[in-house]
């Protein structure tokens, strides 16, 4: 097994930042989870540990040694691509044989190798079709047991569930953290999902337009975000952001005030509030009814409270405003407070 590390690393193309100054470290045998929208420079940072992007500044690190320089198939890292990069025309235990071939190994050790890894991944009898003859499930799975069989310092892996249907997605998701336990190896992996990130990651790394924005585990990141994009991205759905303004010990937003406790800077702010951390009242904060999303025993209620988006979750069995209606929504906890220009959070 090995750690990975980026120690200040800077990516451009052109004169497009793609990633600033990130450090980060990826323990032994850990579980990481690369989070952020599209666009934030998750996937160019796991293509240059895999070597098939080169910084601009700054080192990569897999155990103790610098590995900018080292090539590619001297690296040691096994990579799972979106597009599963299967061989069309071999077979599957041909596909999974593929990359001991580059390796001085005897025929009955290959077979070994294949044999445990397609059992390991239920491919078994499966070993002489084609990836054509394959389901999306199965051809993902193929492309893991072709990264498994060569026993890697370190696993990449590029959203490789993005092009499953839901319940396959749920499926191999399972498959996949099972795997990692079973086998302990070093894990990046890459998604915009934060379900995927919340339901796998030992640890997440939010980044947002080639910054890292906080590291933590799943808890972590849900109950203390560093920042409004963290609040807003982590969750599902996420935090609510509203525009308020504090003063004198209380915040106000559309002009309804609530009493505040903690430390706040006076003036402009940004709150942030959990759809199960406000509901709808007699009497409280004007909204508008703009959409309701209704999810078996739940229903998510879209409001809009001036400029700003609100969800709001209550029970299916509850009253629900029509589309258009005048609602008041009251805060049933104390939101978090974010700087209104920055998004640092305040409190």
């Amino acid at each position: 097994m090995a750690t990975v590390a980026f120690r200040n690393i800077d990516k451009q193309f052109g004169s497009n930042v793609v990633l600033h100054d990130l450090n980060l470290d990826v323990h032994d045998g850990e579980f990481l989870v690369l989070l952020g929208p599209s666009g934030c420079g998750k996937t160019t940072a796991l293509r240059m540990v895999a070597g098939l992007e080169t910084p601009s500044s700054g080192e990569i690190l897999i155990g103790d040694q610098v590995v900018n320089d080292v090539a590619p198939r001297h690296r040691d890292v096994a990579m799972v691509f979106q597009s599963y990069a299967l061989y069309p025309h071999l077979s599957v235990g041909r596909n999974i044989e593929f990359p001991l071939r580059q390796q001085d190994l005897s025929a009955d050790e290959r077979k070994r190798k294949i044999n445990e890894a397609a059992e390991m991944l239920g491919l078994s009898d499966l070993l002489d079709r084609k990836p054509r003859q394959l389901s999306g499930g199965q051809r993902q799975r193929v492309a893991l047991a072709r990264a498994i069989v060569r026993d890697p310092l370190c696993f990449l892996m590029d959203e490789p569930l993005s092009n499953l249907d839901a319940t396959l997605r749920t499926q191999t998701r399972a498959d996949i953290v099972r795997l990692q336990q079973r086998l302990g190896t070093t894990t990046l992996f890459v998604t915009h999902d934060q379900v995927e990130a919340m339901t796998m990651g030992h640890r997440i790394a939010v980044l947002h337009e080639g910054s890292l924005q906080q590291v933590g585990t799943p808890t972590e990141l849900y109950e203390d975000p560093a920042n409004a994009f963290v609040a807003s991205f982590v969750g599902n759905p996420g935090m609510s952001l509203l525009a308020a303004t504090a003063s004198n010990g209380s915040i106000a937003v559309e002009g309804t005030a609530t009493a505040w406790s903690g430390p706040v800077s006076e003036g402009s702010i940004t709150i942030g509030v959990r759809p199960d951390g406000v509901a709808i009242r007699s009497s409280g904060i004007p909204a508008v009814c703009v959409g309701l999303e209704v999810l078996g025993a739940e229903v998510h209620v879209l409001a809009d409270v001036g400029t700003s988006r609100l969800v709001i979750s209550q029970p299916a069995h509850a009253p629900r405003p029509k589309l258009g209606d005048p609602i008041e929504v009251e805060l049933l906890t104390q939101p978090l407070i974010f700087d209104a220009t920055t998004g640092a959070r305040q409190s």
